[in-house]
């Protein structure tokens, strides 16, 4: 159990301090895993930026992801639910657009620019405060692939295990400090879990941009 992000952050950092000498860039997923990322980036004066996969909701129901998307527009679909939903090519694409268009003015709100983070040839640990079904972090991911990183490390404080065990597949390495067999939710994890708010994420933005 966490007290809040920066306390998780700070219990990951340590952990994280063994890639010091990969001289790594931190990707932190906003708003709540730049709270996350803070102590790792300011303390251990990793370089850093932000990325920003969104989830592609269902039609009916924008909660449930059929699909997400990263800001190069590298996207994932789940082929199940386009199948059983029959959801229509117009359908995703203004989606796709859509959402794209939002990662865009968050990144521009939160850093001033809409640039995706130099890794090539980099060693790249995303961090984030929680995974719970892991779909949106896999765009990020991919994403991070096409623009040849070197190695990707993924960090967290909790995850769920099948979901753990699935991005473990994909990425270089995977830390995370709490990975329970019984998962209900990230905020299950905190005892403070309340929203990080834009103006948290563009103070702490504004700090580290002045290391």
């Amino acid at each position: 159990m966490f007290i809040d992000r920066k306390d998780a952050g700070e219990k990951l950092s340590v952990v994280l301090e063994k890639f010091k000498d990969d001289n790594p860039i931190v990707l932190a997923i906003p708003r709540g895993g730049i709270v996350t990322a803070y102590d790792t980036i300011k303390r251990l004066g990793f370089d850093w930026d932000l990325i920003i996969p969104r989830k592609i909701g269902a039609p009916q129901n924008k909660e449930v992801a059929i699909g997400a998307i990263s800001l190069d527009g590298t996207y994932l679909f789940n082929e199940r639910y386009l199948d059983m939903l029959n959801i229509s090519h117009d359908y995703l694409g203004e989606e796709i657009s859509k959402q794209t268009e939002e990662i865009k003015r968050r990144l521009k709100k939160y850093k001033g620019n809409e640039d995706f983070p130099d890794v090539n040839k980099r060693t790249v640990i995303i961090i984030d405060d929680g995974i719970a079904t892991g779909f949106t972090i896999q765009a990020a991911i991919e994403s991070i692939k096409k623009h040849n990183a070197k190695k990707i490390i993924l960090a967290v404080p909790v995850g769920a295990q099948d979901v753990i065990s699935q991005l473990e597949e994909i990425v270089d390495e995977v830390i995370c400090l709490i990975v329970p067999y019984d998962f209900y939710a990230v905020g299950a994890y905190y005892e403070n879990f309340q929203q990080t708010t834009d103006e948290e994420v563009i103070n702490i933005v504004d700090e580290l941009k002045t290391k």
